[in-house]
């Protein structure tokens, strides 16, 4: 973990936030020779790719047919669109 005053925090603000988003380090912020925080990376973000990477495995096969055949937009009747709402 990288120690840094405060001042040279103030003076070099993006290139420490920089230091900690895209090379992961942690950073100790001291103040009057004490320390009173601690800049830590954030976890990454998931993109909606990655959040349903996973849902074929845990998708019952009776689900995952269901839930196609409600999703077409057309009964195979001469090319008309259903109505999703109808019941």
């Amino acid at each position: 973990m990288q120690t840094v005053t405060s001042t040279d925090l103030a003076r070099n603000f993006r290139v420490m936030l920089n230091r900690v988003e895209f090379q992961h380090e942690e950073l100790l912020i001291i103040r009057n020779n004490c320390p009173v925080a601690r800049l830590i990376p954030d976890t990454g973000v998931m993109t909606a790719a990655e959040a349903f990477s996973g849902l074929y495995q845990t998708l019952q096969q009776e689900a995952g047919e269901s839930w196609l055949a409600d999703s077409r937009l057309d009964d195979g009747k001469d090319g008309e669109v259903r109505d999703p709402w109808a019941s």
